[in-house]
């Protein structure tokens, strides 16, 4: 058997290593009798790498057929990512142009898909902030989006944040909803913070984080923030940094591989 862990990708080298490669290597930890190999999807990310650094990393069509050659017949693939939107949709289309050729091939969750993960995350990242819980911090974290239905994940994370009573932590996105506005609304709406904390909600701490959140340009998150008025900090941090998280991986990853021994997922 093997396990596949297929990410979208970064340019960052830092974010490589420290994010992506510390998954991978959670994993590997987990499962020292298992081959553990790198995929991406994307392949503008491919080329990048390729052209800046010499480094040669599998997209994940690649990836399959160099198992298959290698009569590897039996697989789990890890996606990295934290929702089933888009580009999960995409690995799962290739996942179904591959599973014939394979004796048994299973998907693992991505991060969050159950309450559990819901919980365990917001729990995650509630503990990793709690120094700047003071009272007149808003803690907000900088998610992606999607135009896929999962979209909603950010809502329901935001729902388990005010269960939990943290109702200075917030959750916006750059390309879908709730959008920045929105939360600017939400704090003017409280009228207690003078400050924000931003920090990234995505694997890795890559080109969104850099400069949609943190960068110095006019509409950046924190230029945005700050000229409301609110002393700003940012962290450049992925969540694949967080040890914790990487363990919810590596969870995921030991349900795939359980499913694998005990189910047959024969030709489809």
């Amino acid at each position: 058997m093997m396990i596949l862990v297929v990410s979208f990708g970064t340019s960052y080298p830092d974010s490589l290593d420290n994010c992506i490669g510390a998954v991978e290597n959670a994993i590997r930890a987990s499962f020292p009798e298992d081959e553990v190999r790198r995929a991406f999807t994307s392949q503008v990310i491919l080329r990048i790498l390729k052209k800046r650094d010499n480094m040669e990393i599998a997209y994940v069509k690649d990836a399959l057929e160099r198992a298959l050659s290698e009569d590897i017949r039996e697989m789990v693939i890890q996606p990295t990512h934290l929702m089933d939107g888009l580009e999960y949709m995409k690995l799962m289309d290739v996942v179904e142009e591959y599973r014939q050729q394979f004796e048994r091939i299973v998907v693992a969750k991505p991060l969050l898909m159950d309450d559990s993960d819901f919980d365990a995350v917001a729990s995650i990242l509630a503990d990793k902030t709690v120094m700047y819980d003071d009272g007149e911090t808003a803690i907000c974290f900088m998610g992606h989006g999607t135009e896929a239905k999962s979209n909603e994940i950010y809502r329901k994370l935001q729902e388990k944040f005010s269960e939990m009573g943290r109702e200075n932590y917030y959750i916006g996105t750059v390309e879908a909803e709730p959008s920045l506005d929105e939360v600017i609304s939400l704090l003017h709406g409280a009228g207690i913070y003078k400050k924000v904390l931003l920090e990234p909600l995505m694997l890795v701490s890559g080109d969104h984080a850099r400069h949609d959140m943190a960068g110095d340009q006019e509409d950046s998150w924190k230029r945005r923030l700050a000229g409301e008025g609110y002393d700003v900090t940012c962290i450049l941090e992925g969540i694949g940094q967080i040890p914790e998280i990487q363990q919810l991986y590596v969870k995921h990853t030991g349900e795939a591989v359980k499913r694998l021994k005990n189910v047959e997922e024969v030709r489809g």
